[in-house]
C-alpha cells in the first residue's frame, strides 16, 4: 500500500477558497518588488492588519507604503514555502526567505526562517503577522555587530 503525504494540514472542514487565496498569497510574495506593489490589493483586504518584528500597520494604503520602504533596497527576494496548516479561516504558512539586499552583506544572499499567521475572510487576507528572528535577518549580517551576535549564539548553544 502506497501513501502520499498531504500537501497541507487542514483541521475541520476544508475550504477550497482558503487554499486559492493562500496560493495567491504565496505567488504574490515570489513576484513582489517595489515596482508592482499594486498587486497587494489582489490578496489583501482594504482593512488589513499587518505586523512583523519591525512594525505594525493597518489598512491597505499603509501596508503598501510599508512594503515600499521594506523593498526599497531589495535586489531579489524569494520565499520557499513549506506545507501550511489551515484551521477554519486561520492559516499558518511556514517559509524560508532568500534575500539579496543592497545594504546587507554586500548584496549576497541570506536565508531567514519564518512563518506567516494569516486570517482569510471573503477571499482576502484580513490579518497577516510574520514571525521571524530579526537578528537572523539583520543584526547577524552587520559587520561588527554580526560577529558579536554569532559569537554569543555559539557560546550559548
Amino acid at each position: 500500500m502506497t501513501t502520499t503525504s498531504p500537501s497541507k494540514i487542514e483541521v475541520g472542514a476544508p475550504d477550497s477558497g482558503l487554499t486559492v487565496v493562500l496560493r495567491r498569497f504565496c505567488d504574490l510574495f515570489n513576484e513582489l518588488d517595489n515596482g508592482n506593489l499594486h498587486k497587494l490589493q489582489q490578496v489583501y483586504s482594504e482593512d488589513v492588519e499587518f505586523q512583523d518584528p519591525f512594525g505594525r500597520v493597518r489598512g491597505l494604503d499603509d501596508l503598501t507604503q510599508y512594503m515600499a520602504g521594506a523593498y526599497s533596497n531589495v535586489i531579489q527576494c524569494r520565499f520557499h514555502f513549506k506545507d501550511p496548516v489551515i484551521q477554519n479561516c486561520w492559516c499558518s504558512q511556514p517559509w524560508t526567505m532568500e534575500l539579496r539586499h543592497k545594504r546587507i552583506r554586500g548584496g549576497k544572499a541570506i536565508f531567514v526562517d519564518g512563518i506567516s499567521q494569516l486570517v482569510i475572510r471573503d477571499g482576502k487576507v484580513r490579518y497577516h503577522r510574520d514571525y521571524f528572528d530579526a537578528g537572523q535577518l539583520l543584526y547577524e549580517n552587520l559587520p561588527m555587530v554580526g560577529r558579536i551576535i554569532r559569537w554569543v549564539k555559539e557560546q550559548a548553544g
